[in-house]
C-alpha cells in the first residue's frame, strides 16, 4: 500500500505560534519563545516520520504561511531531501483544512490520486515516536485487506478497503489519524459541530456508524497549553535517556536543546503545599 505520511503544520511566526502558551495568553513564554518551542517540537515530529521510513513524507503547511522560512527552517533536520512534496492548505476551519489535504492526497479515491493512504500527524508533538507512525500504517494495512475493510470499502473489488487508524491526544482529540482512499470518512463536525462532541467521539462514532475497521495506536501528546508543555518535559527527558540504551527510540533532541536554552523545568509542589 503506498502511504503518505502529511506533517500539518502551520509555518512557526511570532505571535502567531502557540499562543496559548504565551504570557498574553496566561502562559509562561514570550511569543519568541513560543516559536522556538514549536521549532524545536516540528522539527522533532518530522525527523520521527522520516525515520519510521513506512511512507512519503509530506508537509501541509497553512494558507498564507511563509513557504520559504519553513523550507529554509527544515534545512535543519536529520535528512531535509527525504521530505517529498510541501503543500499549502486551502485556508478556513480545521474541519477543512484537514479535508483537503485528504482529498489533495487521496484525490476521492480516482485513479488519479497520489496515494492509497494518508497519515496525518501534527507538527507539535515532540514525544512522537517512529513506532507510532509505523504501528499506524500497519493497522492500515492489515484493516484495509480485512473482509470488515472489504465490506465498508466505498467502491468493492478494489485492492484496498476500508480502514481508519487513530491516536488520541489530550481531552478528547486526537494527534494521528489515518484512513484509506476507499473509506467512507470526512472531516465534516469533527473539530467545529453544535452538539458538543469531542473530536476523537466524532471519529469513533463515523467509525461506527459505517462500519468501518477502526484501530488505535498509542497515545501522543500535543503541547498546546502550559500544562502540557510541564507534562511533557519530564517524558523528553525520559526519551532521552532511554535513548542511550534502545535504539528504537529517537530522542527530540530540538526540543530539548530549546528547553535548555530556556532552563525550563517541570516541578512538583511538596505533599501538604
Amino acid at each position: 500500500m503506498h502511504t503518505a505520511i502529511v506533517v500539518f503544520t502551520k509555518v512557526p511566526k511570532v505571535g502567531e505560534t502557540k499562543t496559548r502558551l504565551t504570557t498574553a495568553r496566561d502562559g509562561i513564554l514570550s511569543p519568541e519563545e513560543a516559536k522556538a518551542l514549536y521549532e524545536g517540537c516540528l522539527l522533532d515530529a518530522i525527523n520521527c516520520c522520516i525515520a519510521a521510513d513506512c511512507g512519503d513524507v509530506l508537509i501541509c503547511y497553512n494558507q498564507g504561511g511563509d513557504r520559504v522560512y519553513l523550507e529554509e527552517l527544515l534545512a535543519g533536520l536529520a535528512e531535509p531531501h527525504k521530505i517529498k512534496e510541501f503543500f499549502c492548505d486551502r485556508g478556513g476551519t480545521f474541519d477543512a483544512c484537514m479535508q483537503f489535504a485528504g482529498d489533495y492526497i487521496l484525490n476521492n479515491g480516482k485513479k488519479s490520486r497520489m496515494y492509497d493512504a494518508i497519515v496525518i500527524v501534527g507538527g507539535d508533538l515532540p514525544t512522537l515516536q517512529p513506532a507510532h507512525v509505523r504501528n499506524s500504517v500497519r493497522k492500515l494495512e492489515k484493516l484495509s485487506a480485512s473482509s470488515a475493510g472489504t465490506a465498508a470499502a466505498i467502491t468493492a473489488g478494489e485492492p484496498v478497503g476500508a480502514a481508519l487508524v487513530e491516536g488520541a491526544c489530550q481531552e478528547g482529540g486526537f494527534s494521528i489519524i489515518g484512513y484509506t482512499y476507499n473509506t467512507p470518512f470526512e472531516f465534516d463536525r469533527v473539530f467545529y459541530n453544535m452538539d458538543g462532541i469531542t473530536a476523537l467521539d466524532m471519529v469513533v462514532e463515523k467509525a461506527r456508524e459505517r462500519k468501518i475497521p477502526f484501530a488505535c495506536v498509542d497515545m501522543v501528546p500535543d503541547v498546546d497549553i502550559p500544562l502540557d508543555l510541564a507534562s511533557m518535559i519530564p517524558v523528553v527527558k525520559s526519551l532521552q535517556l532511554a535513548a542511550c540504551y534502545d535504539s528504537e527510540i529517537l530522542p527530540p533532541v530540538n526540543t530539548i536543546k530549546v528547553l535548555q536554552e530556556l532552563a525550563l523545568e517541570a516541578t512538583a509542589p511538596p505533599p501538604g503545599r
